[in-house]
């Protein structure tokens, strides 16, 4: 029953992606209908189905769409923006650099889902007072969070979960900071690479500023972006500190409330700031990748994958495989799923091969934040899809390249860093 349940994932899954990519269906009806079709055919529970509707990733977005609708309304955005254009200037290639710089600073540390939701309205509001192409410097933030995220061990899930894998198996577990010697460089050719080509293959779509555009009126007040400068700093602090007692999506939902309950934005104008596309679209897929893990496709991949390379593997060529599957499967599932999912399996295949388990692991690791081609892949990539007016293939186009180019890298630099026979 339980290899039934995976088939028919599986096929779920194919369907998904053909729909995803052509845009036959709406993206959010077509991640909606996915997880209603597995309900259907029983691979998941009837109370499964919409659980993705409370997920806290899908509250956070929701909290956090309004209070970015709060800093439009109150002209904040577009003042913020003016002062760093000021800086800066108005030309896309320095403000993408700034922007993506900032976002990776932060996204070592702190949340890369808290820091695109903090800095997006900011961002939008930038490119309005500069008056140039948002998508662009959008897709630069979402990347910029991904690749940001690999730089430290609480960067991102994946890297909490390569140590924990390490220390359940009786191996000394990586270093807070060890990351960064491959996040570094994934980091600075994430710029680069934006900067000379991704840039030049992102849609270059105008943020709507249809809320932005009434500024001017009796809501774009001294007095309302004084107040809304109070609650944005307690929710960036909160999103990247933490606040004790709060969870992120708590912090993110207290600031909407204010945002209400002070007048910055009015209650209808809040639910108008809300993306449901995006908050639909996610909801749908969080069931899909739950069932992937749940029925064991996710495994089925995996040790179809492996079984390819036959019985004497060169450790590069393992490498390259693992991180191609954890790369591939994160674009669909939950990058910390197919993380705990590949890691055992690397460690105990890297035992049998005699080689050392951390190149594997890292490779993992870093593939599962290699989540660049799809707008479901990770949340920062969903975030910019309404905002950017991305389509399914904008994210091909512009990670496809992104991802080889960051698995060279791999290939090239973790060896280095951790031989597979230290003691040779």
């Amino acid at each position: 029953m339980e290899q039934t349940a995976a088939i028919i994932t599986l096929e779920v899954l194919a369907v998904v992606a053909i729909l995803f990519v052509t845009e036959l269906v709406p993206l959010a009806v077509t991640a909606i209908g996915a997880t209603v079709a597995l309900g259907v055919l029983g691979v998941l529970a009837p109370k499964e189905v919409f659980l993705g509707l409370s997920n806290s990733t899908v509250v956070l977005f929701a909290g956090m769409f309004v209070v970015g609708a709060a800093m439009l309304e109150s002209g904040l955005a577009q003042v913020i923006g003016n002062s760093v254009v000021k800086r800066v200037g108005t030309k896309e290639v320095p403000l993408m650099i700034a922007m993506m710089g900032l976002t990776i600073v932060m996204s070592s540390f702190a949340s890369n889902t808290g820091t695109v939701a903090c800095l997006m309205p900011v961002l939008i509001g930038i490119c309005v007072a500069a008056k140039i192409p948002s998508s662009p410097l959008l897709m630069g933030m979402a990347i910029a969070a991904n690749v940001g995220g690999s730089i430290t061990m609480v960067g991102t899930p994946p890297n909490i979960i390569a140590s924990a894998s390490l220390e359940t198996a009786n191996i000394a577990p990586f270093g807070f900071f060890e990351f960064a010697w491959i996040g570094v460089p994934l980091s600075i050719a994430g710029i680069i690479y934006m900067v000379f080509v991704g840039r030049h293959l992102t849609p270059k779509n105008m943020a709507d500023v249809s809320s932005a555009g009434n500024n001017r009126g009796a809501s774009g007040t001294p007095r309302a972006r004084m107040m809304c400068v109070a609650i944005l700093l307690f929710v960036i602090y909160g999103l990247i500190f933490g606040i004790p007692g709060l969870t992120q999506e708590m912090v993110a939902v207290i600031g909407a409330l204010a945002c209400v309950l002070t007048g910055i934005i009015s209650e209808k104008k809040a639910y108008q700031g809300i993306d449901w596309v995006t908050i639909f679209l996610f909801a749908g897929m969080l069931p899909l990748a739950s069932a992937l893990e749940k029925t064991g496709a996710g495994e089925m991949i995996a040790s179809v994958v492996v079984g390819i390379m036959g019985d004497n593997p060169s450790p590069y060529v393992f490498m390259v495989v693992l991180f191609t599957l954890s790369c591939g499967l994160t674009q669909f599932m939950s990058n910390t799923a197919a993380a705990a999912l590949l890691c055992p399996i690397g460690i105990s295949i890297a035992a049998k091969m005699g080689c050392s388990p951390y190149p594997v692991v890292m490779a993992i690791a870093i593939a599962a934040s290699c989540a660049f081609t799809t707008p479901v892949a990770t949340p920062p990539n969903t975030l910019v899809l309404a905002p950017g007016k991305f389509k399914f293939m904008d994210y091909i186009k512009v990670g496809t390249p992104l991802v080889i180019a960051s698995m060279i890298i791999c290939v090239a630099i973790i060896p280095m860093v951790w031989p597979f026979y230290p003691d040779a």
